[in-house]
């Protein structure tokens, strides 16, 4: 009783803090004239990956490398499937040029670079340190691209009616705020999560790639949610790509740097390969500018076929 009431006040945060972050951070861009899609794939994917972060890095510490890697590779699944799923079948997802031919190759390339990583069987501080400099670079690219949005946004606003006044410190204080309540209902859902799942006997491997994947991924599918019910498609989709790509970027390579993690022949040869193929469907799945509610339903049924598979395996 005591773990199922953590959990719903854990999903009560992270539903408030979700809320909080797009409404904060939607209209502080809109306020400093830049794009919410950089917004969503750099603020918004960060702040609500940083239980994965968290997660992962205690996990590896802890010995538990199975929950520490399971967690990286079952969110991005998750983010795909699930939040992409469900975010698109409440309100279909428009998707800007820039993300087809920039953010979504990124992703596919990064998705890549980690199962090649992994086939010694170990994510090594080599490893890491090459994932972190791809993470360096990433946040350098975002800040260019920032920088030409807002430049481009000022242009066009020079004959434009005036942006309405924006109070930056109050919406930056929300987005804060969001961020921690996120991580404070994270935290809470993912431990009594796992107290329920490790009282009914579920291995370490299963919970890390689906318990601990889709609590640490409960952030990032309240905040499309709510973007996507806002009819905010870049934040909603913009939120998805950037947090695959912290992920293993930022995730993996810091809680490699801190302890190097061994990976099981289960996550080489079947999970990071089906990690893949969700972050490769996104690509066709959007070239006409848009995930329709059909596409959406395909993700989330591909999803709830990956969590059965998982769990017909751990039997």
């Amino acid at each position: 009783m005591v773990l199922l009431l953590g959990l719903l006040v854990g999903l009560g945060c992270l539903f408030v803090g979700g809320n909080w972050l797009v409404k904060g951070s939607s209209r502080l861009a809109e306020s400093l004239g830049i794009s919410p899609l950089v917004v969503g794939l750099t603020v918004v994917a960060f702040g609500t990956s940083t239980p994965e972060l968290l997660v992962s890095v205690s996990a590896a510490l802890g010995g538990a490398s199975d929950i520490a890697i399971g967690n990286v590779v079952g969110s991005n699944i998750a983010n795909i499937g699930l939040i992409l799923g469900l975010s698109g079948i409440i309100y279909p997802i428009g998707v800007q040029v820039g993300l087809i031919k920039r953010e979504i190759p990124i992703m596919l390339v990064v998705a890549l670079a980690a199962v090649l990583m992994i086939q010694d069987g170990i994510v090594s501080r080599t490893d890491a340190a090459i994932l972190l400099t791809g993470m360096i670079l990433f946040i350098i690219f975002m800040i260019i691209s920032s920088r030409r949005e807002q430049q481009k946004t000022t242009d066009d606003s020079a004959t434009d009616t005036p942006t309405p006044t924006i109070n930056r410190m109050r919406e930056a204080g929300r987005l804060f705020v969001g961020i921690i309540v996120l991580m404070i209902g994270a935290q809470l859902t993912v431990s009594n999560a796992t107290g329920i799942a490790r009282n009914l006997g579920i291995s370490e491997l299963l919970i890390g790639i689906t318990v601990i994947a889709v609590g640490t991924s409960l952030p990032e599918l309240v905040t499309s949610v709510v973007a996507a019910m806002n009819k905010n498609s870049d934040i909603a989709i913009g939120n998805v790509v950037g947090s695959n790509i912290f992920n293993i970027l930022g995730i993996l390579s810091i809680t490699a740097l801190v302890q190097p993690i061994p990976v099981s022949d289960q996550i080489i040869t079947i999970d990071a390969l089906i990690m893949l193929g969700f972050s490769f469907l996104v690509l066709p799945f959007v070239l006409d500018r848009k995930l329709g509610r059909l596409e959406a339903i395909l993700f989330l049924l591909g999803y709830i076929g990956f969590t059965a598979y998982a769990v017909y395996g751990a039997l």
